[in-house]
């Protein structure tokens, strides 16, 4: 389950850098209640998919260089003979 959960704060993280309101990667560890190694890990991520991140000292915030948008659907199924169990949607 901790990819679902790295994958709902890079959502998260991604909604903020929308915003341009991040804040410092300490800002952004402390608000999430994680590390400043696991934020870096996040954003590192998310250039994974190609997202055009930067950041921006005088601002003290990431920010997008080009347009960009991460859409997350989270489904988890259980199948067995007998029913289907629905855990996350």
């Amino acid at each position: 389950m901790n990819s679902i959960k790295n994958l709902k704060r890079i959502h998260r993280i991604h909604k903020l850098i929308q915003s341009e309101c991040t804040g410092t990667p300490l800002e952004l560890s402390n608000r999430f209640n994680i590390s400043e190694r696991l934020v870096y890990h996040l954003i590192e991520q998310l250039k994974d998919f190609e997202a055009p991140v930067g950041y921006d000292r005088s601002r003290r915030t990431y920010y997008y260089k080009k347009a960009f948008d991460l859409e997350v659907d989270i489904c988890v199924k259980v199948l067995n003979q007998e029913k289907i169990t629905h855990l996350l949607v």
